[in-house]
């Protein structure tokens, strides 16, 4: 199903998910449009990562929609396929093939899925990790460089497929406090780049500088969005207040 007149790159129209009794996502809407950045937090276990999986049907959603550029995302492999092309999903934990060369790692998909031959891959891998500034890593296996390294190699996987939407499932989560900020800045000098991102985190200061609009979850609902200033600032639900009054003066 095509929607030409669609003007938002993503569409998610009231997403249920259930996990048995569990309700991950309780009648969810929201819409991105092209070239925006919207942030996404709240407590654990708010449904956060669930969304975003639903976006790009790495969850099916229980009943709701999900629009892609215009398209009606369903389970039909090919279809998905695609879309998922399209779309760039960096994850807490790096994914990177442990017997690849970190070079070796941003090809693969180039050359397995877009059909791209070994030169031209390796020419549009070296691009994007010069990007992030770990082009001096290309010949090293994943455990010869650092977790921030290699986070920002899943950042140029990602980027090298030229996708029009890119997922970030809480990036900085699973490195070191010193490594947080090479991953930050790459993010940040691709919001200013006008890609379009859907960012869970719990970088308070990342959300504030870098989303068009923060989304704050609970219980699997979207409680408040507003722009940065405003959720932050002026957060208008209870539950808005005390979760930034806990997670703002730690």
């Amino acid at each position: 199903m095509v929607n030409p007149a669609a003007e938002n790159l993503i569409e998610v129209k009231s997403v249920n998910k259930w996990f048995g009794d569990l309700q991950a996502l309780d009648d969810v809407s929201l819409d991105v449009q092209s070239g925006k950045v919207m942030v996404i937090i709240g407590p654990s276990g708010s449904g956060k990562s669930t969304l975003l999986r639903c976006i790009n049907y790495l969850e099916t959603p229980t009943n709701g929609q999900v629009w892609f550029n215009g398209e009606r995302l369903t389970s039909d492999q090919k279809e998905l396929n695609r879309h998922r092309a399209e779309i760039g999903m960096v994850f807490q934990s790096f994914n990177l093939y442990a017997h690849l060369t970190i070079l070796e790692n941003i090809t693969l998909a180039l050359k397995v899925v877009k059909k791209i031959k070994n030169k031209d891959a390796e020419s549009i891998a070296m691009e994007q990790l010069r990007k992030v500034g770990i082009a001096d890593k290309a010949d090293k296996l994943p455990a010869q460089i650092s977790g921030g390294q290699q986070q920002r190699a899943a950042i140029a996987r990602a980027l090298a497929m030229r996708p029009k939407l890119m997922l970030f499932d809480e990036p900085t989560s699973a490195l070191d406090p010193e490594m947080i900020k090479e991953v930050l800045d790459v993010m940040m000098m691709l919001a200013k780049e006008g890609i379009t991102m859907i960012i869970v985190t719990h970088e308070m200061g990342f959300a504030r500088a870098a989303a068009d609009e923060v989304i704050f979850m609970d219980h699997g609902r979207i409680v408040e969005k507003n722009t940065p200033d405003g959720l932050f600032n002026q957060p208008t639900s209870d539950r808005t207040k005390l979760f930034l009054s806990q997670i703002l003066h730690k």
